[in-house]
This record gives C-alpha cells, structure tokens and sequence, in this order.
C-alpha cells in the first residue's frame, strides 16, 4: 500500500490572497520578500504562477513548500527550474530538490525561524522549536529546492 503524499490545499480566501500578492509581486511590490514563482506545467505546457518566499540558507537560496507536495512542487520537479518576478525583474533558475536528509532538516529549521509566523499550521506541530529527530521526520512532507540563478 502506497502512502498519500501530504498536500494540504489552499482555503479559498487564501487562494484570494496568493492572487492579491501574486499581482503585487508582479507589478514590483514584495511584501516580506515575496516573488512570483513561474513554472511550466508538466502537462500543459503553460507557465503555472504562485507567489513565494525564498528562503536564503548558508549562502544558498531555497523554495521550501510549507504545503506540501503542490501543482509548483510537482511542475518544479518536471521543469527542473522556472523563473522568479519581481515587477519587471525576471531571474530564471534551476531547481534541484534536496534530499530527506539532516542537511534538509536545518534548511526547514532555519525557514520556519524565519517563516513561522506564516506558515507553521502547515507544518503538523512541527516547529523552529522542535527537536531534530521532529524535523527529520516531517522532511518528506515538504520538498524543498536549491535554486541557482542562470543568465
């Protein structure tokens, strides 16, 4: 029997508010660091948008999905990279996920010290607080990428 992957969905005044800070983002405003995610579809083709918040780790920069395995974690996996927006700047990446290692549970121990306030009732009662062997285990739940710039 094969485990369900965790994807908690959007309620539809958060979906609301994602278009509202999609848009701003999109015409330049970024609230707390936010950015247009762009990803082509795996099945369509399209270019899919969600607002984001990377996530800058010991030098590296981070897409962490606080809701699981979502439409952009999947298309992102297919892509293997997309673009950010910022009003008129457009920086394209490539995404490479990290593993369901200690290494990845202090990138989600760092984002949640960072993001908690936002995004900790996605996390099950995982915290920034939580002990290690905690966010080791809520690792597979959320996927996180490396994304590196590209000219």
């Amino acid at each position: 029997m094969t485990q369900q992957a965790y994807y908690l969905r959007a309620s539809s005044s958060a979906r609301w508010l994602n278009k509202i800070v999609g848009r701003l983002a999109r015409h330049g405003l970024s609230l707390m660091g936010s950015a247009e995610l762009s990803v082509r579809g795996r099945r369509s083709g399209q270019l899919q948008r969600v607002p984001v918040n990377t996530h800058a780790f010991e030098g590296e920069r981070y897409l962490v999905s606080a809701r699981g395995h979502s439409q952009w974690v999947r298309n992102m996996r297919a892509a293997g990279g997309g673009e950010l927006r910022l009003g008129r700047k457009v920086s394209r990446f490539t995404a490479v996920e990290i593993a369901d290692d200690a290494a990845k549970a202090r990138i989600v121990r760092a984002y949640l010290e960072r993001w908690g306030w936002e995004v900790d009732q996605y996390f099950q009662g995982v915290t920034a607080k939580s002990t290690d062997a905690e966010l080791l285990a809520a690792c597979p739940d959320h996927p996180v990428f490396r994304i590196t710039e590209t000219a």
